[in-house]
């Protein structure tokens, strides 16, 4: 089982729809980066029984994301509000280099404010 950045973010957007053994699994497994055998011996089954937990969690979580989204749609949003941000500064620059209008300058900024308080939101 490869650590997996993609479960990790699944865990903190659908945890909460886990029972709370699986997602205690997945937060020592993914978290706190313990191994299956530790995982084991602190709860007092067999690695084998931790691995099957994980794996069925696992399962459940990208279930989960193939028929909501919401994870898909957490980096659509953020990939779009980081090209917002990148194209600001473009039209900042070349304000700067050529129109030198303030009104194109507050424009820039707020849209920057607007699209930094989207990324903090997320």
């Amino acid at each position: 089982m490869a650590k997996n950045l993609d479960i990790i973010m699944l865990l903190d957007i659908y945890g909460e729809m886990l029972t709370q053994k699986q997602r205690d699994f997945l937060e020592y497994y993914y978290n706190d980066d313990l191994s299956l055998s530790e995982i084991a011996e602190n709860e007092g089954i067999t690695r084998q029984g931790v691995r099957d937990a994980i794996k069925r969690a696992e399962v459940q979580l990208l279930d989960m994301e193939e028929k909501l989204g919401h994870c898909r749609s957490f980096n659509s949003i953020k990939r779009s509000v980081d090209e917002i941000i990148e194209l600001s500064d473009k039209i900042n620059e070349i304000n700067l280099q050529s129109i030198l209008s303030r009104d194109i300058n507050d424009a820039v900024a707020r849209i920057k404010t607007l699209a930094q308080l989207v990324k903090e939101e997320q």
